[in-house]
């Protein structure tokens, strides 16, 4: 335990650009704050540990997504994530955003996580059932299956699935 005596678990099942941003900013904020934080990458998380990232959004489904166009907020509706180009659209826009913001990339917040010690665990089943190649992922991962991940979490004060 850290000097805290907190710690917090994740659960990753998203691989999108805007799912990716949600259980890195929150691990490495609960790292800053001396939490011990686990990390399992499972499905199609997983992807998020891959050397190389090649993120997408996708408006499909994302009833709630609005971008800031033209000093309001535009909603992109699902009809128009069926209409070809729109995902690729969706995730230039996104990423003109997080840049014109000063927002950090995956790939930074992933090294943050890295460099503040949060434990990450890649699903072997997963990996098994995708063909996934620990050649394929980043350096300093553990390996393991769900019984690893729920025998940590029974431990951890915070367990959030994203």
């Amino acid at each position: 335990m850290t000097a805290a005596g907190k710690s917090m678990s994740l659960i990753v099942t998203k691989g999108s650009l805007d799912w990716a941003y949600p259980p890195f900013v929150l691990a490495t904020t609960a790292a800053s704050m001396g939490l011990d934080v686990t990390m399992f990458f499972t499905f199609y998380g997983l992807t998020l540990l891959k050397k190389t990232l090649d993120l997408k959004v996708t408006t499909l489904g994302n009833a709630a997504m609005e971008m800031p166009m033209m000093g309001m907020h535009m909603v992109m509706p699902n009809l128009m994530g069926a209409l070809p180009g729109m995902d690729g659209m969706a995730t230039s826009m996104m990423k003109d955003l997080i840049k014109k913001k000063g927002v950090a990339s995956i790939e930074e917040l992933r090294e943050a996580a890295v460099e503040a010690e949060v434990r990450m665990i890649a699903c072997q089943m997963t990996m098994d059932l995708f063909e996934y190649k620990q050649a394929d992922l980043i350096d300093g991962l553990e390996f393991a299956g769900a019984a690893t991940y729920i025998e940590t979490a029974t431990n951890c004060h915070i367990n959030l699935f994203i």
